[in-house]
């Protein structure tokens, strides 16, 4: 078991089924309605090919340091308060009053805030770029908790090694917000 960074496909999005996002994805399309937005109906149908899937294990407190000492409170809450991300850009996030898999209300943040966040996170750890572009469920996770990225930080030293665990925080919100731009999906918590 365990917490789950996951893409959604369009059945899920929009299902009213259990399990299904429906009513976050109306409550979404009406806060963007009333914003003078379009609605976000673009998500792509079911591929394997298409999905995301990365496991939160390692502890968060390193990357809750690094984060409140290069981060306002909230550019933190950008980055780490949502429960959904999709790939719209949205200036401040939308809280609809639609249960989550962990709260009562969902916080949905765009991907591209995220995305600049995370970056500016990555840039100053000096986070290495052959880190795993996920086209498989966990590649990030195992890349970082086989022994991969400790191989790495052996041959390209740099505040990145020092530690892991945030690292791996860090390259999963890039990732995640890649991600959800690149395929143009909603990525959830599970």
């Amino acid at each position: 078991m365990g917490v789950y960074l996951v893409s959604v496909d369009a059945r899920d999005w929009r299902g009213d089924h259990e399990g299904g996002y429906g009513e976050i994805a109306s409550g979404l399309d009406e806060e963007l309605s009333r914003r003078g937005l379009p609605p976000y109906s673009s998500v792509p149908e079911e591929s394997g090919a298409l999905e995301f899937g990365e496991k939160l294990s390692p502890p968060m407190d390193g990357f809750v340091e690094l984060c409140r000492a290069r981060l306002t409170r909230d550019e933190e809450e950008t980055l780490c308060g949502w429960a959904v991300l999709v790939p719209v850009s949205l200036d401040e996030e939308i809280t609809v009053p639609v249960g989550s898999a962990y709260t009562e209300t969902t916080v949905i943040a765009g991907a591209p805030q995220v995305l600049a966040l995370a970056q500016r996170l990555a840039s100053a750890i000096g986070l290495p770029p052959m880190l795993p572009v996920t086209s498989r469920n966990l590649d990030l996770t195992s890349w970082f908790l086989d022994g991969s990225a400790k191989e790495t930080a052996a041959a390209r030293p740099g505040p990145w090694g020092q530690d892991l665990d945030a690292s791996f925080y860090v390259a999963l919100y890039l990732r995640a917000a890649q991600h959800s731009l690149r395929r143009g999906c909603p990525i959830v918590y599970s």
